[in-house]
């Protein structure tokens, strides 16, 4: 499938994000692609996944578009880290890599530049760009970014947490790039995908209110138990 092809599936799509955390009972890449073939089964546009073994394993099972990413360490940038991660993400079979696109400083001392540039040439994979504010975005589509994300708004310093996914940061990067905005973030109720996609996103990606029964639970639990 080609880029644009690729682009084209996704579009007014929800993007499924099948992951699980270390020390948890589904953190297994039979698990996750189990998970995924579910997701496909309810109408995913397409998967996003995080680890070497589950892009693989979920590359085998499902024939949907595959965002893939690999996180490493726990403060910082943890997203597709380094160069070298990015090449591995892509030659597991995503066939988008995800990674950090904020501007902080890397491990290897890469940028965001340097990683989109390693991938188009050495693999012709595209390259989502996780970013937390306008700026950022306006970078990474410089940068060469073919999708960007506002997948860490909230998550870094720069980026004030909302209750809920940060809309208007959706609908200035709508319009203010010429590539496809992808909605990512805390995302847990299908009007907020609606929203999403009516202020310009060209797709949705929702993970934990999918895929991850052990946040859902505490949910139902915690309105089982109010005050306690």
């Amino acid at each position: 499938m080609t880029g644009t092809a690729l682009l084209e599936t996704l579009r007014g799509g929800v993007v499924v994000s099948c992951q699980a955390y270390p020390g948890e009972p589904m953190r297994d890449p039979d698990t996750m692609a189990r998970v995924a073939m579910a997701a496909r089964d309810g109408g995913a546009a397409g998967i996003r996944a995080q680890g070497l073994e589950d892009i693989a394993r979920i590359r085998a099972s499902v024939d949907l578009p595959l965002i893939g990413l690999v996180k490493k360490g726990s403060s910082g940038v943890v997203i597709t880290p380094t160069l070298a991660t990015a090449l591995d993400v892509a030659y597991a079979g995503a066939d988008v890599v995800a990674i950090d696109a904020t501007g902080r400083p890397r491990p290897d001392g890469s940028t965001p530049a340097d990683i989109i540039k390693a991938v188009h040439e050495e693999t012709g994979q595209l390259v989502m760009a996780d970013v937390s504010t306008r700026d950022e975005g306006l970078a990474a589509r410089d940068a060469g970014a073919d999708i960007v994300g506002t997948t860490l708004s909230g998550y870094t310093p720069s980026s004030p947490k909302t209750e809920g996914p940060d809309l208007d940061l959706v609908e200035q990067l709508a319009r203010d790039l010429d590539v496809p905005v992808v909605a990512e973030g805390r995302i847990h109720r299908p009007e907020q995908v609606t929203e999403a996609l009516s202020r310009g996103a060209h797709s949705v990606v929702v993970g934990t209110a999918i895929t991850h029964p052990t946040t859902l639970t505490g949910w139902f639990v915690a309105a089982a138990r109010p005050g306690r």
